[in-house]
């Protein structure tokens, strides 16, 4: 059984991007798109708006929420299978439990009301750090929302966060046959012991050096099994959150991972997952490494 894509929506602006990059998505993949809006009215009026004729002015203005959002994603893609639903649940619980069964879960980057960014700091972090699927926000310019550049971002730490974004971003360069940028950044010690008297200079290059082989070392196989994507290296000295933001800023898709422990302690989303949330000028995919991969 294919999971769908599933988009979260609230009739914000920013909602509409999303379900148009889940839209493009679920067509180049050849996945059903599933549109969901959450919202409480249901929890704590349904029991007495059922007993009138009247179609409450929250369940009108779900409707149309996803209806115009369904409406959208028909007339750009006439060929992705959709259904919608309107949950009654919060938006954060409703997307955690929705990315139990899908491929992954593609949200705005701010909602609609008085206080729009918070979102991002509610419910796209909280899916971003807790969810079991990828979680991709929509966010950045126009150009870079509609796959212009023809290149992903993948920010490549340790193998412990990495694998599943590494593979992440392959199979989406491929399904988009576009380049990928696979960056690992570098920094010198802020405490080196002291130089060899004899050595001159400072050994920078040992570090790029390192960083260069720990992107061979992780891309070996993902090359392997995806031998029409072309990867360019790059090395680059700096915060790996500097780096990999400077770099959205021509490509598609910024491909992070992220780790996951089962238990109840969750483990935090990492600087450089949340700067790029906050900061990237293309969307964003934060992909789970769950500690039972390999």
């Amino acid at each position: 059984m294919t999971l769908p894509l599933v988009v979260g929506v609230d009739g914000s602006e920013a909602g509409l991007w999303a379900a148009d990059w889940a839209s493009d998505e679920a067509a180049l993949h050849g996945l059903p798109l599933r549109i969901v809006y959450a919202c409480l009215w249901e929890r704590y009026e349904g029991p007495v708006i059922m007993q009138s004729e009247e179609v409450p002015s929250e369940h009108a203005l779900a409707q149309d929420i996803v209806g115009r959002a369904a409406e959208r994603v028909r007339q750009r893609n006439p060929d992705v299978k959709i259904t919608v639903d309107i949950v009654p649940d919060d938006a954060e619980a409703a997307l955690l439990r929705e990315a139990r069964r899908a491929t992954a879960v593609v949200t705005g980057c701010r909602g609609r009301g008085p206080i729009r960014g918070a979102l991002l700091g509610s419910v796209s972090r909280s899916l971003a750090t807790h969810a079991s699927s990828p979680v991709v926000v929509v966010r950045g310019t126009p150009h870079n929302r509609q796959g212009a550049n023809d290149r992903i971002v993948v920010g490549v730490g340790d193998a412990a966060t990495s694998t599943a974004a590494i593979r992440f971003a392959f199979r989406e360069a491929e399904a988009r046959r576009c380049a990928l940028d696979a960056v690992r950044a570098w920094r010198r010690p802020a405490h080196r012991p002291l130089a060899h008297p004899l050595l001159v200079g400072d050994p920078a290059h040992r570090y790029e050096e390192q960083a260069s082989v720990l992107l061979d070392d992780v891309l070996r196989a993902p090359e392997r099994d995806h031998p029409d994507v072309v990867v360019d290296r790059v090395t680059a000295e700096g915060p790996a959150h500097h780096v990999l933001i400077t770099h959205s800023a021509r490509a598609d898709l910024l491909v992070l991972g992220a780790p996951r422990r089962h238990g109840p302690v969750a483990l935090p989303l990492g600087r450089v997952p949340h700067a790029a949330l906050q900061h990237s000028d293309c969307p964003v995919a934060v992909v789970p490494q769950h500690a039972a991969a390999s």
